[in-house]
């Protein structure tokens, strides 16, 4: 099993732009087959460390991942989240 895990510094932090972000992540949900977890959602520490935003994936494998990278549902909420988001760091990691 693979954990995808992307989080996400935002232009805008308002509650309407966390909310069409997390709509968007989650329309993919029971649309992308290998695509077995999706969840996501806004900090709530605000800590110096943290990011504003999170999503969590989970695959069966690495080449599923890379099914889900180049899949026409993914592609425009990635194209969606490069508006949005100022920077973004992922981990990705097998359990």
């Amino acid at each position: 099993m693979l954990r995808h895990i992307v989080m996400y510094r935002l232009k805008d932090t308002s509650p309407e732009t966390l909310e069409k972000i997390t709509q968007t992540f989650m329309s993919m949900k029971g649309k992308i087959e290998v695509l077995l977890d999706i969840q996501c959602g806004a900090d709530v520490l605000h800590s110096a460390r943290s990011f504003d935003f999170a999503l969590e994936c989970t695959f069966a494998s690495v080449a599923d991942l890379e099914v889900y990278a180049a899949h026409p549902v993914h592609l425009p909420v990635k194209a969606f989240m490069s508006t949005v988001a100022e920077a973004s760091k992922t981990v990705d990691y097998e359990f």
